[in-house]
């Protein structure tokens, strides 16, 4: 683990004379004490933000004095609908679009109130919930689609424990799209290269930028637990503590935030695209997972003796029958598609093994107590509400059908046949075909990421890429 900078001792002798909630709001729900917050720490303005389908923090600003007088919050609906380049798709297979665009409204969820440490003026941000005008959630929603689906779980006496971790790349400003990214300068004021992993000398080429982040986190409330250099050239991964799903996808939205922006602080861009890089490893979100009882919070994936369960065989059984079917909300662009390719460090099976890192479910070696399973499909540039929604609905298929998985790979299997969808197209169609994930994850949710994605590729496809110029423009 490494060790960054903490608050000097003053910082941390005043923080013991304030009251607990005004230091961090996390878990309160208390319009009177929110309002004790902004005004101890003399907020001005609020970030009302929610993730859109990109995972793309979408709302508005307002004084805080406006946002304590219960004021009503309202975005067009088709803001939800749009692509990442901005486009909406036309109406077809299940999917309407609305011609009238009403309003949809945004629900502050007081428990995510936290500073904006990055902002000069004082503000503060807080996550909000999509609902309609009658109050019911937004079906279509990517963190309303997580909440159903833990939801499900809870129906049956169970919840869902997860740990991301989030790879990322530093790269050199680059205004010009058409020019290929390049690794940072750090400070030995040398290009940063590759074959770095888990090296300490390639994390404190970042020092100060790593410090920020830390700051901006601490700020905020969001807990890393451990930092890494990763393999590729100025490549980073951060490592969350375990918790509740919508809990941790809001600390994955809002590290996303915090890195890029500590990295604009020090003349760098942070990506999180899967494959940034031509050449270099791409950037996964794997994905821990547990499942533990209401009743009485043991780890269902455990036995009384330590042995593993059916539950946990069923949970890697739906994870190897229906994560194929899932993989655009996984690897949701075009870009996803050049990481998941054969003898890359990302799986492109549906294996599973102990301790494993070639398979796509990894059970990593652990007390019975802490027995999980670890999806390393998932790329970093997916929406963390959705990816997490798509894991654990997999996940809960198979506990409820008793789905038996393979036996466990005990040899490297990433040389194998690819049993992954190859593009976003046929990933799409597979979604759209599994009627269980239709169930679990909702129909109004399918038809409108299922929509949004075809017209990402259809963009895709009107532009000409150096390849084609490269070897179609005088041979052909």
């Amino acid at each position: 683990m490494l060790d960054k900078k903490r608050p000097s001792r003053a910082a941390g002798k005043n923080a013991r004379r304030t009251p607990a909630f005004l230091k961090n709001l996390r878990g309160v729900g208390n319009w009177k004490e929110v309002t004790a917050w902004l005004d101890w720490r003399g907020i001005e303005d609020i970030e009302c933000i929610t993730p859109d389908q990109a995972g793309v923090a979408r709302g508005k600003m307002m004084p805080s004095k406006k946002f304590t007088s219960n004021t009503s919050l309202a975005l067009p609906s088709a803001v939800f609908m749009a692509s990442i380049s901005g486009e909406y798709p036309e109406s077809g297979n299940g999917f309407t679009y609305p011609e009238d665009d009403g309003d949809l409204k945004l629900v502050p969820d007081l428990s995510t109130l936290s500073a904006v440490p990055w902002e000069s003026d004082p503000t503060a941000q807080v996550i909000c919930d999509l609902v309609h005008q009658d109050g019911r959630a937004v079906e279509f929603s990517p963190r309303n689609v997580l909440k159903r689906v833990a939801a499900q779980y809870a129906e049956h006496g169970l919840k869902p424990i997860v740990a991301p971790e989030i790879e990322f790349y530093l790269v050199h400003k680059n205004p010009d799209p058409d020019y290929p990214l390049t690794p940072p300068v750090g400070r030995s004021g040398r290009p940063i290269g590759g074959g770095q992993g888990y090296s300490i000398a390639g994390v404190n080429e970042f020092d100060e930028l790593i410090d920020d982040i830390y700051h901006f986190s601490e700020a905020q409330g969001l807990e890393i637990d451990t930092l890494i250099h990763e393999e590729g050239a100025g490549q980073l991964e951060i490592n969350l503590r375990h918790g509740d799903p919508v809990e941790l996808a809001d600390q994955v939205f809002l590290f996303k935030r915090t890195i890029r922006e500590a990295a604009l602080k020090h003349g760098t861009y942070a990506t999180f695209m899967a494959k940034p890089i031509q050449d270099q490893p791409g950037s996964a979100m794997h994905i821990h997972q547990s499942v533990v009882s209401l009743k009485d919070g043991r780890n269902v994936f455990a036995d009384e003796n330590g042995a593993e369960t059916d539950t946990f065989r069923h949970f890697i059984g739906g994870l190897q029958r229906h994560v194929p079917n899932a993989v655009i909300m996984l690897a949701p662009y075009v870009n996803s598609y050049r990481r998941l390719t054969q003898g890359s460090a990302a799986p492109v099976n549906t294996c599973w093994g102990y301790d494993n890192r070639t398979t796509a479910f990894r059970v990593p070696r652990s007390d019975p107590s802490a027995r999980r399973v670890e999806n390393r499909i998932p790329s970093s540039d997916a929406n963390p509400y959705l990816a997490l929604a798509a894991s654990l609905a997999c996940g809960l298929i198979g506990i409820l059908e008793k789905t038996e998985p393979d036996s466990p790979a005990k040899t490297a299997v990433n040389n194998d046949l690819i049993e992954l969808p190859r593009g976003l197209l046929e990933a799409v169609e597979l979604l759209e075909a599994d009627a269980r994930l239709h169930d679990v994850l909702g129909e109004p949710f399918i038809t409108t990421y299922a929509a949004i994605k075809r017209v990402e590729f259809e963009t895709f496809m009107r532009v000409i890429s150096p390849w084609e110029r490269e070897y179609l423009l005088l041979n052909v």
